[in-house]
């Protein structure tokens, strides 16, 4: 059974430059993974020639974008990863807040997985 688990972080940025970054086909694989691309509803990530398909669940711009890996929909599993943006009122910077599930004992693989994305999208947006 997969576990959820949630990476916050801040980000010095603003909500435009972020919702390029993680709603559109381009901005995710500037980041995110190699190549990314988009069909009926499906997103196909790619990383070194190995391809994972996502269906798009949710998209609220400015707010969150919500897929579950095709995968876990075809083994009837209640998983997601989402990746969220709230402002903070005090600084107006971003709050991004990653939501994901990962096999117990893959979660510090998992997570340190996000960390460097989280990285990337740092050195992509200036932050």
């Amino acid at each position: 059974m997969k576990e959820k688990f949630e990476i916050q972080v801040l980000l010095k940025t603003s909500a435009k430059v972020l919702e390029s970054k993680i709603s559109s086909p381009a901005g995710l694989g500037e980041w995110f993974c190699d190549d990314v691309n988009e069909r009926d509803g499906y997103y196909f990530f790619t990383w070194d020639n190995y391809e994972e398909k996502a269906l798009l669940l949710s998209h609220k711009p400015f707010h969150l974008i919500r897929f579950k890996w095709a995968e876990d929909e075809d083994n009837g599993l209640d998983t997601y990863f989402e990746i969220a943006t709230e402002i903070d009122p005090l600084t107006s910077n971003v709050v991004l807040t990653i939501s994901d599930f990962s096999e117990p004992g893959d979660l510090e693989n998992a997570k340190m997985t996000w960390d460097q994305q989280i990285i990337k999208l740092r050195r992509l947006i200036g932050s």
